[in-house]
């Protein structure tokens, strides 16, 4: 059976668009009506369409209120001439009246249809646009850079250009047109214009989700990121855990032979990344936190969420790190203001009265154990 032309240009338009048939033809008979209402109607009136696109037979309504006192006649109607219409209508619902079809449309009418099916198309075209990249936000897309303005980047992501903005790129990474880049969707803007994908690469999220992507563990949830903090261009840390027993959460980041790390790290250039273990206990995982330094000991002062870290002089540089960024990262990540001293160092006297002031509850349990 012969397709009809008007079903074969809706699916075209369908497929061009990527949009639902059933929002085609609904945005065809709201045109219709738009048309009828220019050339035999009155603007007040409420036209309906109804369109068989198979055999592109049209059939015409105008929808009334019942009302018990009629105040506009082009919309309202009473409740005795509603009931010839239909019977067991009710004041406050609607009813259809049927209208004498027209296929002949004039110049200004045919315009005013053109305009309808251009509008809503566009409208839907932009529903249907936001709603896909929003379902996006958090995920690593890929793109190719489409224009550089100044020190902005867009990138063409197939169906859009996002924004890529200069404090959401790598310090000194650059860019050039035709580049093929993973970018993080930031944050996906409903603008009038259409969707706004605001996107980044210094985001401290993007490392975890490149990782989500090389290790099948992550997209499972058998390992779990827990916190990020990140330097872009510099420096990361990650704290993963299990939440399977049996898995080693930060080797199976790490890979075989480093090849699921090694790929993430070929995206972020000079970048280094500390995969460190996640613990529960704050000393733990402080010590987890400032690798590859080892650490002797750690002392808590939970009130201000101090902690004294304790190593030997031969792992104080490298627990500060260069230009303290090992310390500062580890912080960042713990939550705990983190004081890095050589072990066996004495402490001042202002340090021992904070320390006292933290115990109490120790030498209570000592003085009640003496008792007994």
């Amino acid at each position: 059976m012969a397709i009809s032309p008007f079903l074969a240009a809706m699916n075209q338009i369908c497929d061009e668009k990527g949009l639902a048939p059933d929002l085609v033809l609904e945005t065809v008979e709201a045109a219709l009506a738009a048309a009828y209402r220019k050339d035999y109607g009155h603007p007040d009136q409420i036209i309906k369409v109804k369109l068989n696109p198979e055999n592109e037979d049209m059939k015409f309504s105008e929808v009334f209120e019942v009302v018990e006192k009629v105040e506009n006649e082009h919309r309202e109607i009473t409740l005795k001439d509603a009931k010839k219409i239909k019977k067991g209508i009710k004041v406050g619902e609607t009813i259809e009246k049927e209208l004498t079809p027209a296929k002949e449309f004039g110049r200004i009418a045919a315009q005013t249809a053109k305009q309808v099916i251009v509008q809503r198309l566009k409208e839907a075209e932009k529903t249907i646009l936001y709603d896909e990249y929003k379902e996006k936000e958090g995920q690593i897309l890929t793109g190719v850079v489409q224009q550089i303005e100044g020190k902005n980047i867009l990138v063409n992501l197939g169906k859009l250009n996002g924004i890529m903005f200069s404090t959401d790129q790598i310090p000194y990474e650059n860019y050039h047109i035709g580049q093929r880049l993973k970018v993080y969707a930031m944050k996906v803007e409903d603008t009038p214009k259409g969707p706004n994908i605001l996107l980044s690469r210094a985001h401290p999220n993007f490392i975890p989700a490149l990782f989500a992507q090389e290790v099948p563990e992550i997209a499972q949830g058998t390992v779990k990121v827990m916190a990020t903090t990140r330097e872009p261009g510099s420096r990361t840390k990650m704290a993963v855990i299990a939440t399977q027993e049996g898995v080693d959460p930060v080797g199976s980041c790490v890979g075989q032979r480093g090849t699921r790390v090694s790929t993430v790290l070929a995206e972020i250039s000079d970048e280094k990344i500390d995969i460190v273990l996640w613990n529960a206990e704050p000393e733990k995982y402080i010590q987890n936190a400032l690798s590859p330094a080892k650490i002797e000991k750690v002392k808590l002062f939970p009130k201000k969420k101090d902690a004294k870290v304790s190593t030997t002089e031969d792992q104080l540089s490298l627990a500060i790190g260069k230009n303290g960024q090992n310390v500062r990262l580890a912080s960042k990540l713990t939550g705990w203001t983190l004081d890095i001293i050589k072990e066996g160092k004495p402490t001042n006297k202002k340090e021992e009265a904070q320390e006292k002031k933290e115990e109490p509850a120790k030498k209570e349990t000592k003085k009640t154990k003496k008792s007994k």
